[in-house]
């Protein structure tokens, strides 16, 4: 097969608002993308070439700033209209065309997306900046869970333009594999369609604290579980292997996230330590395993530092699991065979300034390094990616004074190419804006997602077969929009006067803002306030009451279910699902991915790395069905 063919060059124009790339056609017909403008199909430009035979032509020819460049991923905004932001942004630190151009760095986690047409014609305008640079390496762009109800700008991001879905620990409530899979699928569709081509989830660590802050976006406490929604999930996003139509994931957290000391989050130097007992660690890692067979194209280890853990009689270094060769190199690479990319949680390097604001980097255990030694011990531990890093010049100095050797640099490049090549994007990284509009957020899609919400609310107590509720009763609510109930009852604004009442609340956590960020993760205790509770009495004296808690984590319901004709927990659950739920217009089937502890005496006196408080008040799988009462032994 001949690797270089003088081709008749033309351009073309896509709807959207960027040039689309040179088209190229050789002597004998093939068309290809002339990415470095030398007029011949290089083996790289080559469509039929395999994507390894291709990364191994490109790799000699990159300069050391192209190489430097793969091995960062950071954060970018998008402009107004779907424009490239040529300011510094709220999160981004530079303008667009300067990590781009100057900086040669080609992967990217977007945040804020207004609508579909602005995400595509912005992918157009970014992938047509990137083929200016020597090789036209095209842009990977990555992003976390958009297709729900959280607004966190540190872990995921409420729907918006998407399809709206119910969280992580939502579809986990359905335990239902094939509808796992079918979010996944639908979800990459949509994320396709705007050129989003790698997601960083699944989130798969396993929620055994019930105090820690990220359990909204796992799959819950029990590692069978979690290990069959995760292969669910990824073949959803990935297909059977990695191709133009896949959407590329990072499985998190490597070796598991969940067990954190006293459920501090690991994000804050208050929660930099992990713990574990021996057995539990092993448990941890069976949900990667699972994704590891089930070909995840990257995974990415968290920030914590275990703290007395010993594998196989060896003494793991008390340092970030970033930052781990024991981790990531010994166990990951080594150990359990992965050979995919490597990422690391983000800004792990530099410290992170916004507005009057800091958010330390998470160089737990090595704080004491400067960052070119923290850099130096990452890409030792054996990672290949810098999440939420730009600072290119800090590694360039390094190989340039001798302290990292460019082949070291291209055993990571390497693996980044080789995932581009395979999902197509240096044949074609560009979108069509009209095809985004109608595919992000169908009306398909939005009735599957609404369906899969509904059906995820988790039903705890029915007494007497109080749900579903019938007929058009006088309803009193809180925290319900009264527009939901219209045709369904009337809404009165006194307890007194209604048939029953219906609240719903959230679990409760003890505010913190001290930190970037800090504001958004609910940490520290899971008892409800005694105002709330009183308030709930005094209700429940006047009609019968139906109290709903949305839960990002477990809360202390005890002092519910004394007051409650029906009590539901939701894991991302619209008003509209929750009252298509209770009326039984969708049946709804959910099943507790995670354990309700019964006080928080139980709470601490439990391991952290444990499934398992002391007689729990609701287990993983309670749930009852519509009509059975909640005295009845009929739990899922």
């Amino acid at each position: 097969m001949t690797s270089a063919h003088h081709g008749v060059r033309r351009l073309t124009r896509d709807k959207g608002t960027a040039v689309k790339p040179t088209q190229a056609v050789t002597e004998d017909g093939v068309a290809y993308r002339d990415l470095n403008g030398n007029g011949v199909m290089d083996p790289y430009e080559d469509p039929r070439l395999s994507p390894e035979d291709r990364v191994a032509d490109l790799l000699p020819r990159l300069s050391l700033e192209e190489k430097v460049g793969l091995l960062f991923q950071t954060v970018i905004e998008v402009g107004p209209g779907g424009t490239l932001l040529e300011t510094s942004g709220h999160i981004s630190k530079s303008p667009t065309s300067t990590v781009v151009r100057q900086k040669h760095i080609n992967h990217f986690n977007v945040h804020k997306l207004e609508s579909a047409a602005e995400a595509a014609s912005w992918n157009n305008a970014l992938q047509a900046l990137a083929e200016q640079n020597p090789h036209g390496i095209p842009v990977t762009i990555s992003t976390d869970p958009r297709h729900s109800f959280t607004e966190n700008s540190g872990v995921a991001f409420s729907a918006g333009p998407f399809s709206q879905w119910p969280d992580a620990l939502g579809l986990a409530a359905l335990d239902d594999d094939d509808a796992i899979h079918d979010f996944a699928r639908r979800a990459g569709n949509e994320y396709r369609a705007v050129g989003i081509r790698a997601a960083l989830h699944p989130q798969i660590d396993l929620a055994t604290e019930p105090r820690w802050a990220r359990q909204l976006q796992t799959f819950g406490a029990d590692e069978e579980r979690v290990s069959r929604y995760t292969r669910a999930y990824l073949s959803g996003f990935q297909g059977d292997a990695l191709g133009p139509g896949s959407v590329a994931c990072v499985t998190k957290h490597f070796p598991g996230g969940g067990p954190q000391k006293d459920g501090e989050d690991a994000h804050f130097p208050y929660g930099r330590e992990q713990v574990y007992t021996a057995e539990a660690f092993q448990t941890h890692l069976q949900p990667f395993i699972a994704a590891i067979e089930a070909g995840t194209a990257g995974i990415m280890p968290y920030y914590g530092m275990p703290v007395g853990l010993t594998i196989d009689g060896e003494q793991i270094e008390e340092v970030g699991f970033g930052y781990n060769r024991q981790i990531l190199t010994g166990l990951l690479r080594e150990k359990l065979g992965f050979d995919g990319v490597i990422l690391t949680d983000w800004e792990l390097v530099n410290d992170n300034y916004v507005g009057e604001q800091v958010l330390p980097a998470r160089a737990w255990g090595v704080e004491h390094l400067d960052a070119r030694g923290r850099m130096l011990k990452i890409l030792e531990a054996g990672a290949d990616q810098f999440g939420g890093e730009e600072c290119t010049d800090i590694l360039l100095d390094l190989v340039r004074i001798g302290l990292v050797d460019e082949q070291r640099l291209d055993q990571s490049a390497r693996r980044l190419l080789l995932v581009k090549f395979q999902l197509g994007l240096f044949d074609n990284p560009y979108v069509d804006v009209d095809q985004a509009v109608e595919v992000v957020g169908s009306a398909e899609n939005a009735a599957a997602g609404l369906r899969a919400q509904a059906r995820s609310l988790v039903i705890l107590e029915n007494r007497d077969q109080f749900l579903p509720l019938r007929g058009t009763p006088r309803i009193y609510v809180e925290g319900v929009d009264p527009v939901v109930l219209e045709g369904r009852a009337h809404v009165v604004s006194d307890p007194a006067e209604a048939d029953l009442a219906i609240v719903r609340v959230s679990a409760p956590f003890q505010p913190r803002n001290d930190l970037f960020l800090e504001d958004y993760f609910h940490q520290g205790d899971l008892e409800f306030a005694p105002g709330l509770i009183y308030r709930l009495q005094q209700i429940a004296h006047s009609t019968r009451l139906h109290v709903d808690v949305a839960l990002d984590r477990p809360a202390i319901l005890e002092p519910l279910t004394e007051l409650v004709s029906g009590l539901t927990v939701s894991f991302g659950v619209s008003d509209e699902a929750l009252l298509l739920a209770l009326t039984g217009g969708i049946e709804p089937r959910g099943v507790l991915p995670v354990e309700i502890p019964r006080s928080m005496h139980a709470v601490r006196a439990s391991h952290e790395s444990i499934l398992g408080t002391v007689n729990p008040l609701y287990s993983v799988g309670d749930g009852l069905r519509l009509g059975s009462d909640s005295d009845a032994p009929s739990r899922a």
